[in-house]
């Protein structure tokens, strides 16, 4: 998908099912394709399918009982898309359910927020080459919040703003208790973009879900900015150091490193990060959210690969590209979303999606 426009997919009804719905009849052969890279992936993970299984239909019961909308949705694309459910809950807990597989990641996300004045964002979304035509863009309406985001065919939500300029971006950690019987944290980030109207709503969202898997989500608002960080034993607030987070892929938090899975991310979450922290050191970062993006850059052969390539002759599984870079903006309620990496955005077709209220 690098170098092409995102496809838009308008979602329109205050009936949970119909949305899901919508949201099936819309990606539905695409939607096919990626469920079964997936299944492979899974596999290729060490992840046998009845396991995968159990874990799909696992992830539609604590939903349920978290959120009955966001369970509803999730029936609704299995609808619409002739999917049996329980993939569309194991695609929306794949976070959770690859949580269970070894070996280190070659990079995975990196962020960086101007949280001083009107929050402004930024950050790349890496992931697997083989999934970079298995995304879209959404707007949303008929939510109690209308929001705008970018999100995986079949995956209710990933980062996104919404009408109130509350908005999210996404960071995977790894922590030794993590498992995949949680409320898959992507439906967690799809409650906050269709409910929060304030920072502390936001907050209270993350702080309290019963996920099971480690994250930190970021959260810009027009009241400021912060990054909650989770693992399956607690939740912890990142405030701004001189108007400033930062965040890659392991615990900043202190109480919650502890346990943090080692092998995993690292050196390379470190380096990215130590980097950022010297480029706005030694730049102070800009107003304006496309003007985050250059933070972002790497190229072939730096230490800290911030724009994440496949490394040559890396097999299915390990094939990490960056497969999108995108920006919020709060007071403006707007994302900018370009498929690929920093280093695409200026060649490739920058969307800019605005939230609005009904």
């Amino acid at each position: 998908m690098t170098g092409t426009t995102p496809t838009i997919i308008r979602i329109d009804s205050v009936d949970a099912f119909q949305r899901g719905l919508s949201r099936g009849l819309d990606t539905a052969e695409a939607l096919r394709q990626g469920v079964e890279i997936y299944l492979d992936l899974f596999e290729t993970s060490g992840i046998p399918r009845a396991e995968v299984q159990k874990h799909g239909e696992q992830a539609v019961i604590v939903t349920e009982a978290w959120s009955a909308d966001l369970a509803d949705e999730m029936r609704g694309v299995a609808s619409g898309s002739k999917i049996p459910l329980w993939k569309i809950g194991a695609l929306n807990a794949r976070t959770e359910i690859l949580s269970r597989s070894v070996g280190a990641k070659p990079g995975e996300c990196s962020t960086v927020v101007n949280a001083a004045g009107n929050p402004v964002s930024a950050q790349t979304w890496d992931w697997h080459e083989e999934l970079s035509a298995f995304w879209h863009l959404q707007q949303v309406s008929g939510t109690p919040r209308n929001f705008v985001g970018l999100t995986e065919h079949g995956i209710l939500s990933k980062i996104g703003i919404n009408d109130a300029g509350v908005g999210i971006m996404l960071n995977i950690l790894g922590h030794t208790a993590d498992r995949p019987d949680g409320v898959p944290v992507h439906l967690v980030g799809a409650r906050v973009l269709g409910e929060a109207s304030t920072l502390a709503e936001a907050v209270q969202i993350l702080s309290t879900a019963p996920v099971s898997t480690s994250s930190a989500i970021t959260v810009v608002s027009p009241e400021g900015a912060v990054i909650v960080e989770l693992n399956p034993e607690g939740a912890a607030v990142l405030q701004p150091v001189d108007g400033v987070l930062i965040h890659t892929n392991h615990f900043v938090d202190p109480v919650l490193s502890k346990g943090e899975k080692l092998g995993l991310y690292d050196p390379d979450t470190q380096a990215r990060y130590d980097v950022l922290v010297e480029r706005v050191a030694a730049n102070p970062l800009p107003a304006v959210a496309l003007d985050l993006i250059p933070y972002l850059l790497s190229e072939p052969g730096d230490a800290a690969q911030l724009c994440c390539v496949p490394a040559p002759g890396s097999v299915f599984g390990d094939r990490w590209a960056t497969l999108a870079t995108v920006t919020l903006d709060a007071v403006a309620r707007t994302m900018t979303v370009s498929a690929g990496s920093p280093k695409d955005v200026g060649t490739a077709a920058t969307v800019r999606l605005m939230a609005v209220s009904a």
